[in-house]
């Protein structure tokens, strides 16, 4: 008689029920680290065009490199989870993102730092992508949608908070270096804080998948025309967060506005817009339905945008904060979309979400920039705009349910 015993999978967990609290608080820190990490140099794109004597797009390089790093690496990440273990890789690849988030601030010239911006966007990868499979592990469908709300709003408060944090360092001390080196040390302390709420995984269980097996996952999820969709909205909403939030600091800082460059960086407040906004939208995805908030969510940028055009700096903010409050809601709703249909490989599956949604920022980014060194603000309003309503196109054919 066998004296073995199989032992049933816990259940996933839904919100109230002890473990959920940890699990959403631990993400959310996470994803704190992350945004802060990864746009550090977004407020101090007009010091390194002064100081390295470049155009506004190539500054811009400092994010791209970052964001196009982190794309590549996200499907190799997702499979070292699947090896390793969710935790083990998402707190690794943070740490090594501090270190090298520490290093870029000492680096001697322009290319240097962007080498060293690459490895700090590649040891993040290790994060968006298995939290989003840690989150479809460990939390019931019928919960996913705010518990990804809450990871998306830790995205934000880094967002912003390494934002304004990084505006005033570079304000106070006159240095970009300093500004760097402190948003660094920030993000090492919010690691500490992840690695010690985070719980282990309780219902994912070691699979490691050989190469081709991980090529063939990446292909059936390719090969799902809602997946398809679902990616490249994720692919346009971040192509038009970043191209407004790279190039707004260029527009308020010049004529007719000609504001202080700290007050300036506090602009990315707005971002807070985005941590009330994932965690609703997610809720009301799960009540409405998905294609509903993401057209709603495409609709919101396009005003936002057409409001950026006008001369009043007050309606130039209100727009910013429609197009956060777009990003952030799309965001959150195809994200969590990903993790409920991908009924295997998740991590891959989030994975190619992530890579798309990266390969955003990067081609957004520069195209952006692109547009408004040839052209000005309004070609890079019209450039969003573009992006806005191919989303729209995208997501509508998608079934009102996940």
């Amino acid at each position: 008689m066998s004296t073995s015993v199989e032992l049933a999978e816990p259940a996933a967990l839904r919100r109230g029920q002890p473990g959920f609290r940890p699990v959403s608080v631990g993400l959310f820190f996470a994803g704190f680290t992350t945004f802060a990490l990864l746009y550090a140099t977004q407020p101090l794109l007009p010091a390194l065009v002064s100081a390295y004597a470049i155009t506004p797009g190539t500054a811009s390089l400092s994010i791209s490199v970052t964001t196009a790093a982190l794309a590549v690496g996200v499907i190799p990440a997702s499979a070292l989870s699947e090896r390793w273990g969710r935790r083990p890789v998402m707190v690794g690849s943070l740490a090594a993102a501090v270190v090298f988030g520490l290093a870029a601030a000492l680096a001697p010239g322009f290319g240097m730092l962007l080498v060293l911006r690459g490895l700090e966007g590649l040891a993040l990868a290790g994060l968006p992508a298995v939290g989003m499979a840690y989150l479809a592990d460990e939390i019931h469908g019928a919960h996913l949608g705010g518990a990804m709300g809450l990871y998306v709003a830790g995205n934000s408060v880094g967002g912003f908070g390494g934002r304004i944090v990084v505006s005033a360092l570079a304000e106070l001390t006159g240095s970009w270096r300093w500004a760097l080196g402190g948003i660094a040390l920030l993000s090492g302390a919010c690691l500490v804080v992840f690695a010690l709420v985070l719980p282990a995984s309780r219902r994912f269980r070691l699979a490691p998948v050989s190469a081709r097996e991980l090529l063939g996952a990446a292909r059936a999820h390719l090969a799902d025309p809602v997946m398809r969709r679902l990616y490249a909205v994720g692919l346009l909403v971040m192509g038009v967060f970043v191209c407004a939030y790279n190039y707004v600091t260029f527009l308020l800082l010049g004529p007719p506005f000609r504001l202080p460059a700290l007050v300036v960086g506090f602009v990315f407040v707005l971002y807070a817009v985005g941590t009330a906004t994932s965690t609703r939208a997610g809720r009301l995805a799960d009540r409405l339905g998905a294609r509903p908030v993401l057209l709603g969510a495409a609709g919101v940028g396009v005003v936002g945008a057409v409001a950026m055009l006008t001369p009043w700096v007050g309606v130039v903010v209100a727009g910013l904060g429609l197009i956060t409050v777009g990003f952030f809601a799309a965001h959150t709703v195809a994200s969590a979309w990903v993790g409920r249909r991908a009924e295997h490989g998740r991590a891959v599956a989030s994975g190619l979400y992530l890579g798309f949604y990266y390969v955003g920022s990067s081609v957004g980014g520069t195209l952006g920039g692109v547009a408004f060194g040839l052209a000005g603000w309004p070609a890079t309003v019209g450039f969003m705009v573009v992006l806005l309503v191919l989303a729209a196109a995208v997501a509508r054919p998608l079934r009102a349910r996940a």
